[in-house]
């Protein structure tokens, strides 16, 4: 693989890292957010299912998979 294919290669992963990253910081916070329904009189059951109703918060489980893939994913190892 030659040194260009390689780095464009790189770059495209760190770019899907970084979506990944972006996606998993807003569903992290609209998920820690949410938890002030706890401290206002609500169970975690209820937490729970609320925000397995709510949209947001499956940006966070997304996110982490993305940057999992990006990581992970695997790639030629063609020798030279």
């Amino acid at each position: 693989m030659s040194i260009v294919k390689r780095a464009n290669l790189m770059i495209f992963r760190l770019f899907v890292l970084t979506i990944g990253f972006g996606l998993a910081v807003s569903g992290g916070i609209s998920t820690i957010a949410y938890l002030n329904m706890i401290t206002a009189g609500h169970g975690v059951d209820e937490y729970l299912a609320f925000i397995s109703r709510r949209v947001e918060c499956y940006l966070l489980p997304a996110g982490i998979s993305i940057i999992w893939l990006s990581i992970y994913w695997p790639h030629n190892h063609e020798e030279n």
